[in-house]
């Protein structure tokens, strides 16, 4: 299986024009919509449970400079970054429409019956993801982790944060079948990370001085780029929240029935009571 679809990041940064919601879909900020795509191998092993393996890779966007909420829009944080996610998941069908129709009229009397292949379904799983937060410094596009931006691995700073998070993705999904072999669909998913550096701000501003000091002067400007209100972001000061970053994304997703063979040579279809198995 594979598809294509948009991402939305849930965290510290960009947002609606107001106060953020953690974890909250209202909290979406459009403009920063991300492009998305994933592989994967789905096995059913009953008429109302499978299993899938996927692999998942996302742009995720924030930037503060698209809210008019003013403490946000102040702060003038950005970041994107490039996800990666490989994940298990269990899948509860909770609504099929699965027929079989006669493939041929019996008799010049009958008609040809229609397939129907529709299933409804929620899931749950565990992943693991990768993730690399880059800002925008001098016209170039810089990492962000090696910078330390809020002192992480600096003296009286927090510890360095780890590139790769685990991940707990949950969703809703319809697919339709285009024939025997083949399906189309549409997922959402909602993934909570244990991570709060997705966007690389988390908890508070650290003392530019020794910032630059340390790390350089583009490290000093990306902790903290704010233009105006500036005695809202000293050191010490609120840089983000400790709630954990997540995001959602929506794929369209095509599936081939790996398990299919030709139905004259088999002469059997490969089902439960009418179900396929795919």
């Amino acid at each position: 299986m594979f598809g294509v679809g948009a991402t939305q990041f849930l965290g510290d940064l960009g947002g609606r024009d107001q106060i953020g919601k953690d974890y909250s879909l209202v909290d979406m900020d459009w403009p920063s919509t991300g492009f998305g795509g994933m592989i994967g191998y789905r096995y059913r092993f009953h008429p109302y449970w499978a299993t899938t393996t996927s692999l998942n890779i996302g742009l995720l966007r924030g930037n503060d400079a698209l809210t008019d909420e003013i403490i946000r829009q102040s702060r003038n944080l950005h970041f994107r970054s490039i996800v990666v996610e490989l994940s298990q998941r269990l899948e509860v069908i909770i609504l099929a429409n699965e027929k079989f129709g006669h493939r041929y009229g019996l008799s010049r009397h009958s008609k040809k019956m229609k397939d129907h292949n529709e299933q409804l379904y929620l899931f749950g799983g565990i992943g693991i993801n990768y993730f690399n937060p880059k800002a925008q410094y001098q016209g170039s596009w810089t990492a962000l982790r090696p910078l330390s931006t809020e002192g992480q691995g600096l003296p009286d700073g927090p510890k360095k944060a780890l590139p790769v998070t685990a991940t707990v993705p949950v969703g809703i999904g319809f697919r339709w079948g285009l024939n025997r072999m083949w399906r189309m669909g549409v997922e959402a998913t909602y993934v909570k990370t244990f991570s709060d550096y997705i966007d690389d701000v988390s908890t508070t501003y650290y003392d530019p001085t020794i910032l630059a000091a340390e790390k350089g002067p583009e490290a000093a400007y990306l902790s903290n780029p704010s233009q105006q209100n500036t005695t809202w972001f000293g050191a010490g000061q609120q840089r983000g929240d400790a709630q954990k970053d997540a995001y959602f994304y929506v794929n369209f997703v095509f599936a081939r029935n790996l398990t299919y063979k030709d139905y004259a040579k088999q002469r059997k279809q490969a089902r439960w009571k009418g179900k396929y198995k795919f």
